[in-house]
């Protein structure tokens, strides 16, 4: 079990505490907002409720080991920018140059700490919705493309010149 526990860096973003209006009155539960990585691309989101805070924080620790993405990694940053919008919530997330470091803030912040980025620049638009804003993160680092997969120019005209070439065969026939 130790083992389990040191294979991801757990933060907690954000408790909660929500209410439901019954008739003898409100009842209390807790929500909790988890980010958990591996510093190595690998990085999840998890949110659940619970009657006290301590099992909010464990049920959202387990959501958020279901939902762990592997983004792609250049050197300490992103290999290029990306945006994301959700909700109200809007993220751009761009590289930078090695001793930079994170310029970002709040959930941001955390979700690059933890998925091993340590040089890059962040905006955050619209909402601060803390919920949205991790939701959205999530969004852009998942959008991003490693290097290997870009489309250059070279690529391209390649792509384009060879469904002509097949396109001429079919007609042919």
């Amino acid at each position: 079990m130790p083992a389990e526990e040191k294979q991801y860096d757990e933060r907690v973003v954000n408790i909660d505490r929500v209410a439901r209006v019954v008739k003898g009155g409100r009842r209390f539960r807790f929500r909790a907002l988890v980010v958990l990585g591996d510093r190595k691309g690998k990085v999840g989101v998890g949110i659940a409720k619970g009657a006290d805070v301590t099992t909010a924080v464990t049920k959202a620790v387990e959501s958020a080991k279901k939902n762990v993405v592997k983004i792609a990694l250049y050197k300490d940053t992103i290999p290029h920018e990306a945006e994301s919008k959700v909700s109200g919530a809007q993220i751009l997330v761009k590289p930078a140059a090695p001793g930079t470091g994170l310029i970002a803030g709040g959930v941001v912040r955390t979700i690059l700490e933890v998925a091993g980025i340590s040089n890059a620049l962040s905006k955050s638009l619209g909402s601060s919705n803390k919920v949205n804003v991790a939701y959205a993160t999530l969004e852009a680092l998942k959008s991003i493309e490693p290097a290997s997969k870009w489309i250059t120019r070279q690529n391209s005209k390649t792509e384009q010149t060879e469904p002509k070439k097949t396109a001429k065969k079919e007609v042919a026939k």
